[in-house]
């Protein structure tokens, strides 16, 4: 079997449960085992494991549902039998160094004084005044600035840890794909600091979306190749270029999809957003945040927030997807809203295909949202209802990138603006005082030209 057929088999592993009836039956069984979970969830007691004929041992992890990577039904490892050694060695190094307090003490130095962290815990209060009602009463509004680490987005909290791995493992090339540039910037900025050879793959719609940070990718020592397509398409190619080089290089990703344990090591490393929130949350008002609400990707930015709080009931997890033109347009990237179960990446998630099974594009204003599938994580969340997921439109994230620039002098990412957009149908329906904490993912001076494209009366 040649490297490329393998690479193929990788990434063109689709399943079309529509068209596969005994398949469609037995998803349809895990996902009625996931709601079951849900029903667990909300009545207070702790969530059920989907998979309970395996009889594993109950620690925290699989209690909120995961299982060597397993989500309920979804994740897992859907690749050729040749990848799953190098899966295997990547999973060890990974558990070897959560534990490992050399590795973990240069972490959090890296953490601190090269990506600038921790991070505020913002009060936004001219957007709280915003969106008080007629009688002065409304949420109050707190923003997580991820958009001040260093390379201004959350990419970097995962890039730096991963390169470091690179490091350890002795992969000297790192390949890495990027949608909006924030990943491959911050890919190229870790990769420079350790000396690592860097190439980042980049759709040739993104690169002209987001032509400021090509140059940046490039200033920092990196190689950027173009490929055709979108953010998808650019994923494609780093990982066959992985495939065919698996000795000597290392596939740097930032979201958490792929097989396992793609998905659980990017969680992890930007779980530190959801740490220190809670912490920030207890010395601001002496308590959790009420609700939590990101943007909604592949799930990077959303699980480092949500990850924290999802054993905490009390606490609402709002996701927020892209809606592009609307979602009866066929234009956009609301995958939870609108996708079917599927194997891409090498991975079981919520994907948009077709009946047939083919990955549709996707679209939206926020570059880095435009990607077909969801994390296994966020899938079982859905199932399950632990998280609600929402939608609002580039028209809806466009106004809102603007009212933060013009109320706090925060100009967000055109990503976090989906988010920030969905406050509009929020905030009435929230008591007064509630603790509403929105993870500002990233800075949006690299959408001020796409910003000024669609509002072109502002630029007169």
């Amino acid at each position: 079997m040649t490297s490329s057929f393998k690479s193929d088999l990788f990434l063109t592993n689709k399943l079309s449960f529509a068209r596969n009836e005994r398949s469609f039956s037995s998803m349809k069984r895990a996902v009625s085992n996931n709601l079951a979970a849900a029903s667990a969830v909300k009545s207070g007691s702790k969530p059920l494991h989907v998979e309970r004929a395996l009889r594993v041992r109950k620690t925290d992890e699989v209690e909120r549902g995961e299982r060597r990577g397993k989500f309920g039904i979804y994740g897992g490892k859907f690749v050729p039998e040749t990848l799953i050694s190098c899966l295997g060695k990547l999973e060890a190094e990974f558990n070897f160094v959560l534990h490992d307090a050399e590795f973990q003490a240069e972490l959090a130095i890296a953490l601190r004084d090269y990506v600038g962290r921790e991070t505020p815990l913002y009060f936004a209060e001219r957007l709280t005044n915003y969106y008080k009602n007629e009688n002065g009463e409304g949420p109050d509004i707190y923003l997580k600035r991820e958009d001040l680490n260093h390379c201004g987005t959350h990419k970097m909290n995962n890039a730096i840890a991963q390169a470091m791995i690179a490091e350890r493992m002795g992969r000297r090339r790192v390949v890495a794909a990027t949608g909006a540039g924030q990943h491959g910037i911050a890919t190229a900025a870790a990769c420079a600091k350790l000396s690592l050879d860097c190439t980042i793959f980049m759709g040739s719609e993104d690169m002209e979306k987001q032509a400021s940070n090509v140059f940046l990718i490039k200033l920092l020592g990196a190689q950027v190749t173009k490929v055709e397509g979108s953010f998808k398409d650019a994923s494609s190619e780093a990982i066959r270029q992985w495939v065919n080089d698996l000795e000597v290089s290392y596939y740097l990703t930032g979201t958490v999809v792929g097989p396992h344990p793609c998905p659980s090591m990017v969680r992890e490393f930007q779980s530190i957003i959801g740490r220190e929130t809670r912490r920030q949350a207890m010395e601001r008002w002496g308590g959790r945040p009420d609700v939590v609400v990101a943007c909604i990707g592949s799930g990077s930015d959303a699980l480092g927030i949500f990850h924290e709080f999802v054993g905490d009931e009390g606490v609402r997890l709002v996701g927020v997807e892209a809606a592009g033109f609307g979602l009866d347009s066929g234009r956009h990237a609301a995958t939870l809203a609108a996708g079917h179960v599927g194997v891409y990446h090498g991975a079981m998630s919520y994907l948009l295909q077709d009946q047939e099974g083919q990955v549709l594009g996707a679209h939206s204003v926020g570059v880095g949202l435009q990607y077909p599938g969801v994390g296994p994580e966020l899938s079982f969340l859905k199932d399950t209802g632990r998280a609600e997921f929402h939608t609002v439109t580039d028209e809806e994230a466009l106004n809102a990138y603007q009212l933060l620039s013009r109320l706090e002098g925060i100009i967000p990412a055109m990503e976090a603006a989906h988010a920030l957009a969905y406050l509009e149908k929020l905030c009435p329906t929230l008591p007064d005082s509630t603790k509403v904490v929105v993870n500002c993912s990233g800075r949006g001076d690299k959408d001020a030209p796409l910003f000024f494209q669609h509002r072109p009366a502002l630029d007169a």
